[in-house]
């Protein structure tokens, strides 16, 4: 039995997200919805003639994109990984790239293993958007006042209940997390809110972007995150910052 792990650089802009779903369709029969998850086990479903699934580090909304998401499988197999990663390349759609492929150990698991994932939120702050960058980043023409949003960004620094920035889940689970790093930088127009924790909640980090833009342009007052963390409660944040600005950059092992 081997263990292999995939890494994996996406843009999400028309995909359901990261995993698999079974949506109802007319006839009330289960009918699959494009995903990432989906399209890469189809292709290698393709490659060793029989049905492979994958677990990923965590699954990222529709929309959402990866410079490196990781998956792994187990295999019986014995295939060279330099043609496994030729062959799966060529199978999948010119969204979605291999960029690594290696063995591991037998209890590895992509999501279960991870200690902490870093996201990037990419604004385009003038006052016109951009042909090229488009489905990569949110357009915010207003102008933001990034003194405060640092101050109040890092104020969400360390463990936290983070309920406020929760959005509504099926099941229950603790919205306890600990944000390790959060910096937010710029590069001429674009503006990249990075979040590192180890662990988020849904929307959890759209949430956050949402709610700094709202202190930047004014709507919110110095002292709001402060205020937010007590409350424990979504609906006095900001609202959710749309998908395509975000990002997964890197899970860490």
């Amino acid at each position: 039995m081997k263990n292999i792990l995939l890494k994996v650089e996406y843009d999400g802009t028309v995909y359901k997200g990261w995993q698999t779903q079974n949506l109802k369709s007319a006839g009330n029969s289960p009918a699959k919805v494009a995903t990432i998850q989906q399209t890469i086990e189809k292709s290698l479903s393709v490659i060793f003639q029989k049905k492979i699934s994958i677990a990923g580090s965590g699954r990222t909304d529709s929309g959402v994109h990866a410079k490196e998401q990781v998956a792994n499988f187990k295999i019986n197999n014995e295939i060279p990984l330099r043609r496994l990663k030729k062959s799966l390349n060529s199978l999948l759609p010119n969204d979605i790239i291999i960029k690594q492929i290696k063995y591991v150990d037998l209890d590895f698991h992509a999501r279960f293993s991870a200690k902490s994932k870093l996201y990037r939120y990419t604004i385009l702050n003038r006052d016109y958007g951009s042909a090229f960058l488009r489905n990569q980043v949110f357009h915010f023409a207003m102008p933001l006042d990034l003194k405060l949003m640092r101050a109040e960004a890092v104020l969400l620094k360390g463990k936290h209940d983070f309920r406020s920035f929760q959005a509504s889940e099926k099941k229950p689970r603790s919205s306890v997390r600990t944000i390790q790093k959060i910096s937010i930088k710029t590069q001429e127009d674009l503006i990249f809110i990075d979040i590192q924790a180890d662990g988020f909640l849904y929307n959890m980090v759209r949430n956050i972007v949402g709610t700094l833009i709202e202190i930047g342009r004014g709507k919110m007052p110095k002292g709001t995150m402060r205020k937010l963390l007590d409350i424990k409660d979504r609906t006095y944040a900001g609202p959710t910052a749309p998908a395509l600005g975000l990002c997964l950059i890197k899970v860490f092992y």
